[in-house]
């Protein structure tokens, strides 16, 4: 058998000492640059599609409308839960079909999506919201 060395506490506690703060502003640095970037790439991309433009507006809209109903239940309570659960779940459902169709429409995921057109999605995403909207007005009961 080998014999081991014993290691001091001291030399295993020790900790790497940085020099002076330079590679955290960096990296804030690098972050802030690569938020600018994307969202510089993303205002592109608005340009030209109106109806992206409609979709994120209305993307901001639910996350806007789901905050302010997860706050109107924190302030007032939940009285009537099996509402506020309809409401908040018709939201977050509403919001994940219309990324859905979002990433659908978008013509750079096109060949990810072979053979649906944007009509078809389009369609699909009025099928599942009327089906979204059906389930959550049987839950109020």
């Amino acid at each position: 058998m080998a014999k081991r060395e014993r290691v001091k506490p001291s030399e295993v506690t020790k900790k790497p000492t940085m020099k002076s703060g330079s590679s955290s502003s960096s990296v804030g640095q690098d972050l802030a640059h690569s938020i600018k970037l994307a969202y510089q790439s993303y205002l592109k991309g608005l340009e030209s599609n109106q109806k992206l433009r409609l979709i994120d507006t209305f993307l901001g809209f639910l996350v806007a409308l789901g905050a302010l109903q997860f706050i109107f239940c924190l302030l007032v309570g939940t009285f009537p839960f099996n509402a506020f659960l309809a409401g908040f779940i018709s939201t977050v459902g509403q919001f994940v079909l219309t990324v859905s169709l979002r990433l659908q429409i978008v013509e750079s995921n096109q060949p990810l999506f072979v053979g649906i057109l944007p009509e078809r999605a389009f369609g699909d995403y009025i099928f599942a919201s009327l089906l979204l909207h059906f389930v959550v007005i049987h839950f109020i009961n």
